[in-house]
């Protein structure tokens, strides 16, 4: 029988598919690829000979090369054909994102334009505000930026006080207050502005056109990377808005903001895979040139645990990217078919999976960091100096876990959004918990007499994944509504849950590359497998532990210490050699092919 059941956001932790639902970055299509490839010949022949340059900042420069990207349809990708787009499912999004994501300050600049500050226009717009708008952001005739965070308002967006009165004639929005950190401010012809109306509760939303009397932009800021990048703070001074200019209706500011924030967080997922990849060249490229004690510093073992590890996170992260990207597009035709425009279809079936965005997000960023510090040590010196790009690479990287909602807030979301998926019926959460509960026995899979390898590593990642339904079930008994104080807590259980998605997303990617290749050409891929679950394992065990201990009694924790202990046992693996082996491959390849 042919399976056809679709996981919402956060089922995965109650329930699984065959792998051979999952989509995987090996069945990309050729039009995918030239798309790809498109995206790359772009990033090589315009952006890379310009970078430095663009970094003195150069905005004239940032503005060419964007303009050059619209020429070329990049920035049209996910937009309808009737307005000048290419009308590309959400993977393909995430395809360009990642390559894309290669480009450094660019890719910001590139990223603000084509989501927040076109897609929301796209998507909870009038049609004239298509036509007027999103028809000249699709060719690059027109540069957008998104106007959300405030001095005092910055995860907290609905804090913010940005005014719109409507003028006596009611035609204007009379707009007033204050916007920073906004990207591509200096050059933005179109501004999404949220405001809050008279006396209103929450935000609206509005277009705002550059040259409209009383938009000022600030000099911009001087950061600590992203330095090609525009970023500065905006002021409305009594800026007449006409009232056409309003996004969907009054008062949907605020949802319209979070949703577009759910789309930049898995977008940003896709950025920082191209990025990662493209240190993981530079790393493995300078290892086997650079020589000490009369040998590369790539055949030392030091340097190849580095460039293994840089290559198993960010396979992992890749595998988890694509997961979800076929999810949503599968969510997307589902909404259609019911009978909702492209924009809200797309929107919507963005939204839904707002448990793996938070996931990407803190994921990724995470393993950019790890990657673009490891590649500056295996630089030694010369990745402190300005002349290597994983000096930039560095520098820019640490902005990916504060924008779109800091890492902190997004750990947060991801237990708080999968718990009120459940509430509202979307899966069985604590049904589920309440079963293993009751019998803590059948907590834990024991080894069947005949296991294949896959099965050993599913049943580990179901092991985990009940350990996990214990301690929410337990900390939700033991809190009640006050669980949302207890931030500590819920990173714990965060953790868990981010290492368990992404090790499923793997194994299901691995499994599937069997299918299609043969066991014989897995081997090294397995070995990835291995020592990514034998060290989530360990995290797990330390993030459960954490919770545990924070809030049961003695007796209480005693009990579930033990569970914890048999969840997380998996084979033993030698990680040095496992690692040796993938950096060897790393090394012969002289880039990264995986």
């Amino acid at each position: 029988m042919e399976y056809k059941k679709v996981l919402k956001s956060g089922e995965f932790l109650v329930d699984e598919i065959p792998y051979s639902e999952i989509f995987i970055p090996e069945e990309f299509s050729e039009e995918q690829k030239m798309i790809a490839q498109t995206c790359q010949d772009f990033i090589d022949t315009e952006l890379y000979p310009n970078i430095a340059k663009i970094d003195t900042p150069d905005i004239n420069l940032m503005k060419e090369m964007l303009k050059k990207a619209g020429e070329l349809g990049l920035m049209g990708i996910s937009l309808p054909e009737e307005y000048g787009g290419f009308a590309q499912s959400f993977t393909t999004q995430m395809l360009v994102a990642e390559k894309i994501g290669a480009g450094n300050s660019f890719s910001v600049a590139f990223m603000a334009h084509t989501g927040i500050g076109t897609l929301p226009i796209m998507y909870y717009g009038n049609e004239d505000q298509r036509r007027r708008y999103v028809s000249r952001l699709a060719t690059g005739e027109l540069l957008g930026a998104y106007c959300l965070t405030e001095p005092g308002a910055g995860s907290d967006a609905n804090s913010g006080k940005t005014a719109a009165t409507l003028s006596p004639d009611g035609k204007h929005y009379i707009l007033n207050g204050q916007k920073m950190w906004i990207t591509n401010a200096n050059f933005a012809d179109t501004q999404v502005v949220f405001a809050k109306i008279d006396k209103d509760r929450v935000l609206s939303a509005f277009v705002v056109e550059r040259n409209f009397p009383g938009v000022v932009v600030n000099p911009d800021e001087h950061k600590m990377g992203i330095k090609g990048s525009s970023t500065a703070q905006i002021f409305y001074n009594d800026v007449h808005v006409p009232v056409e200019n309003l996004i969907g209706s009054r008062g949907e500011g605020f949802r319209i903001a979070l949703s577009i924030l759910h789309m930049g967080r898995l977008k940003l997922g896709a950025n920082v895979l191209g990025a990662s990849k493209k240190t993981i060249c530079d790393s493995v490229k300078y290892a086997n040139d650079r020589k000490q004690f009369g040998a590369c510093i790539s055949s030392f073992g030091a340097i190849k645990y580095k460039l293994a590890e840089q290559v198993i996170r960010t396979f992992a992260l890749e595998s988890a990217i694509y997961r979800v990207s076929k999810d949503i597009d599968g969510q997307i035709d589902r909404n259609k078919a019911e009978g909702l425009d492209t924009g809200k279809a797309s929107i919507e079936g963005i939204c839904h999976y707002a448990v793996e965005a938070a996931i990407l997000k803190v994921y990724g960023s995470e393993v950019l960091d790890y990657v673009v510090d490891e590649a500056v040590q295996i630089h030694g010196g010369m990745g402190y100096s300005a002349e290597m790009s994983v000096e930039r690479g560095y520098r820019d990287s640490r902005i990916n876990r504060i924008f779109e909602g800091t890492n902190e807030i997004n750990r947060l979301l991801v237990v708080d959004t999968a718990m009120k998926r459940a509430m509202k019926g979307d899966f069985d959460l604590l049904g589920k918990a309440g079963l293993l509960v009751a019998d803590l026995d059948l907590a834990i899979l024991k080894r069947k007499a005949e296991e294949t390898y896959f099965e050993e590593k599913h049943r580990y990642l179901k092991n985990f994944k009940n350990l996990i339904l214990l301690l929410i079930h337990a900390a939700s008994l033991h809190f009640d509504k006050k669980l949302g104080n207890e931030q500590e807590i819920l990173n714990n259980l965060s953790d868990m849950l981010i290492e368990i998605y992404v090790a499923e997303s793997m194994a299901f990617r691995i499994e599937k590359m069997e299918q299609l290749n043969g066991t014989n050409a897995m081997v090294l891929y397995k070995t990835i497998l291995d020592v990514f679950i034998y060290d989530a394992a360990t995290k797990i065990r330390k993030f459960a532990l954490d919770s545990i201990y924070s809030f049961m009694l003695p007796d209480k924790a005693t009990i579930y210490a033990k569970i914890v202990e048999s969840a997380t046992v998996v084979a033993g693996v030698n990680v040095k050699e496992s690692r040796r082996k993938i950096a060897d491959k790393l090394i012969e390849d002289n880039t990264y092919k995986f």
